[in-house]
């Protein structure tokens, strides 16, 4: 366990020096007045919260020290860390009760899917689950190369089309070799697609739709991936994947590059959907479940 909270503090040490370590700086000797409000409210949305959820957590921080008497901020410094964490949502192990669960992967270009996909399938194996792959990004082979290697690495099945064929006929032939193998999950990379694109985006929900007619009910799950990097930029393509598909949750990857982690509290709250998983380094290991606590604790410092 210290293990992995050790991991949350490194992962998130650009998100907690380059923004939170100056709210956190602010909180230590700041006297609470009018304008101690306006320049916190400045500072989080600064630290790329957003300006609605910023609002948010100044209220709550006001009806505090309202309750409370207090005089100086560093007196809420405990509170302001059980406001940021009641502002994520609490997650569990994804517990899947389909015979053979399809995990389709979505996000824009260079989110991180193939890699996340990797881990994805690593971090299921370790759980005793018979994985599988489809590589339906048939339009970048860089991305099949990667799937390849490291489905070699990792000893688990690979399904590939033909480069620049059609992705919804990979991902048929995959789910049915992943239902004749008995797979417990298969894990769908698909092409990274610009969410202004309208014909792109309908080449996603074809792959969406092919998935049912492969096997009734499927994708069990959509997880959007996001680049933590892009902050507040995600925003937009968030909006425009849910609206073509039924996205279940969120991935955050490439958090440990990031100094815009507190874009979490802005998607939580902004698509209502569950963070499950971030990418806090670049092994197979190195995705680990959303964890709100250590998150906040990891942003603000122990």
């Amino acid at each position: 366990m210290s293990d992995i909270l050790q991991k949350w503090q490194a992962g998130l040490s650009r998100t907690r020096d380059v923004a939170f370590g100056k709210i956190a700086n602010f909180f230590g000797s700041t006297q609470i007045n009018d304008e101690t409000w306006e320049d916190l409210e400045a500072m989080f949305i600064q630290a790329d919260l957003g300006l609605e959820t910023a609002e948010g957590i100044i209220s709550n921080c006001r009806q505090v020290v309202r309750k409370e008497g207090f005089t100086k901020l560093s007196q809420l410094t405990s509170y302001l860390k059980t406001i940021l964490v009641d502002r994520l949502q609490e997650v569990d192990e994804p517990v899947f009760t389909e015979p053979t669960t399809v995990i389709m992967l979505v996000g824009v270009n260079g989110s991180g899917k193939t890699t996340t996909a990797a881990k994805l399938a690593y971090r299921y194996q370790k759980l005793g689950k018979k994985v599988l792959l489809i590589a339906a990004d048939t339009y970048r082979a860089a991305a099949v190369e990667q799937l390849e290697v490291w489905s070699e690495r990792l000893n688990i099945p690979l399904i590939i089309g033909q480069q620049n064929g059609d992705p919804g006929a990979v991902t048929f032939d995959g789910i049915i070799s992943g239902l004749s193998r008995h797979s417990d999950i298969i894990i769908i990379d698909t092409a990274g697609r610009l969410h202004t694109r309208f014909n792109l985006m309908e080449e996603v929900k074809k792959v969406y739709r092919v998935c049912n007619k492969a096997l009734p009910g499927a994708p069990h799950q959509v997880w959007l991936v996001l680049d933590a990097t892009t902050g507040q930029n995600a925003l937009p393509q968030d909006a425009a994947f849910k609206e073509a598909v039924n996205l279940s949750g969120i991935i955050l990857a490439k958090l440990d590059s990031s100094s815009k982690g507190g874009m979490a509290f802005a998607v939580n709250s902004e698509l209502g959907l569950p963070i499950l998983y971030a990418g806090l380094g670049e092994k197979f290991d190195d995705l680990e479940l959303f964890d709100r606590e250590a998150f906040v604790n990891g942003i603000m410092g122990k």
